[in-house]
């Protein structure tokens, strides 16, 4: 049997990857920093994601162990005969990882000079396999020949996963919940072994096109919803709420879509009109599913850097203006995330969105232009 090393069992490791991987007839080993759930993958072998929409289903994802991180030594040994490593534990935590994929890719090769190996990167992180190589040849050293072993296979995340209630994840540890969608955007050209054959991969050539599709139509398609959700009505809770107001739901298809004129126009040949359009419904739908119990405050929070000069709506803009395109729709709802004012649970706005108020809001929507994007 095959074998997938997977740091990372959070929501996307356990719902996405590593069940992806599982269906296809791969063991999973998860490496993570939690006791609780590294036991329980032991002990059971097996878990379930719940996968919530218009009909709930199970998917039981079986031949599955887990290795705890700080056991560097079982994790060396495991990359050493892995058939492909993959990552998914958010950027905080790739300084902490990074040397353990060192020093399993030391042992694999004291064992077999001529192995490659491939490490697919499954975090939401722009020129990830730059930093990847930069941080991981600072260990194994010059001497190792990185560029002919290793394949840092950059991904798309389009997945979204439901938020789950402490009584949920009491009722078992491993359960996970997700959306059907279980499409993984990954690149063709880094592979250096065979691309596996897991049903859900889908790699692609020009694998900047497709990143800049997930930032240009999937986030600034939510951040759109949100902040013109908000603007609309501050009561609305959910993005739900807000898509099903009519007039709500045509703005924001009209944003996307002029976001993906422009995409269109930065990569001439990689998409059509008919297939971004049919994106963006189906975006849009999923957007809409109530089991995924998305907010407007976690979808528009942190305007410091969803407001930033190359994230979704900024970056888009200024692709439409080297190309003399329109941007006026994605201007608006740039314009009303300067306004964005939601609040969690609890009635408390995002820590750094009270900072943005306080520290570029208040000198003016000039000053934020020139400072913020």
């Amino acid at each position: 049997m095959k074998k997938l090393v997977l740091f990372g069992a959070g929501k996307i490791g356990r719902s996405f990857i590593g069940q992806l991987f599982s269906l296809s007839g791969y063991e999973v080993v998860f490496v993570d920093i939690l006791e609780p759930v590294i036991e329980a993958l032991n002990k059971r072998g097996i878990y379930n994601v719940i996968i919530k929409g218009d009909k709930e289903e199970t998917i039981k994802v079986t031949n599955v162990r887990g290795v705890l991180a700080s056991d560097k030594e079982k994790v060396a040994e495991e990359i050493s005969t892995a058939d492909v490593v993959a990552t998914s534990v958010g950027n905080d935590a790739l300084p902490h990882i990074i040397p353990l994929i060192a020093q399993g890719l030391i042992k694999r090769y004291s064992k077999d000079k001529n192995l490659p190996l491939d490490i697919i990167i499954a975090e939401n992180m722009r020129d990830a396999a730059e930093y990847f190589e930069k941080e991981i040849v600072k260990i194994v050293g010059n001497d190792y020949p990185f560029k002919k072993l290793v394949g840092l296979v950059e991904t798309s995340i389009g997945k979204m996963v439901p938020i789950m209630s402490k009584k949920d994840m009491d009722e078992d540890i491993l359960q996970i919940f997700a959306e059907s969608y279980n499409n993984l955007i990954l690149d063709k050209k880094a592979f250096k072994n065979p691309i596996p054959n897991v049903k859900g991969l889908s790699p692609k050539d020009n694998m900047k096109a497709w990143v800049d599709r997930k930032s240009f139509i999937h986030n600034l398609g939510h951040a759109a919803s949100s902040y013109l959700g908000y603007l609309y009505d501050k009561k609305f809770v959910y993005l739900y709420e807000a898509l099903a107001v009519k007039e709500l739901y045509s703005q924001t298809k009209e944003t996307m879509m002029q976001a993906s004129e422009i995409l269109m126009k930065e990569y001439p040949g990689e998409f059509t009109k008919k297939d971004l359009e049919d994106h963006i419904d189906d975006l849009l739908k999923r957007f809409m599913n109530k089991a995924l119990g998305d907010t407007i405050y976690r979808v528009g929070r942190d305007l410091l850097r969803k407001l930033g000069p190359e994230d979704r709506l900024v970056g888009t803009i200024k692709k439409g203006l080297k190309h003399n395109m329109n941007v006026d729709k994605i201007l608006y709802a740039l314009v009303c995330g300067f306004y964005f004012r939601a609040t969690d649970k609890s009635g408390a706005m995002f820590d750094r969105d009270i900072e943005f108020v306080s520290k570029y809001f208040n000198n003016g929507i000039e000053y934020i232009l020139v400072n913020v994007c």
